[in-house]
């Protein structure tokens, strides 16, 4: 699947996206207009930044996985004195 596929698929969904330069960004996936996709990460406090990134500067784009479901705790009986 081209990198604009996975992109269009996941439009409004958690993504991490690997660069060409070896470092990454994620974010939810907002738009994608002229070559770019655009998504909005997290700074710090109360800040959010849309950023956008060329397909040509992107290896790949994946969704974030789902969380695990919680395990019940496991019983442990207490020793009897």
């Amino acid at each position: 699947m081209s990198l604009q596929h996975k992109a269009y698929a996941w439009i409004g969904s958690p993504v991490g996206v690997s660069l060409m330069d070896g470092t990454g960004a994620s974010g939810i996936l907002c738009s994608i207009q002229g070559g770019s996709i655009y998504i909005i990460e997290y700074l710090y406090h109360t800040q959010f930044a849309t950023k956008h990134y060329a397909f040509n500067q992107i290896r790949d784009i994946l969704p974030f996985p789902q969380c695990p479901q919680p395990q019940p705790p496991v019983y442990q009986p207490k020793p009897i004195y």
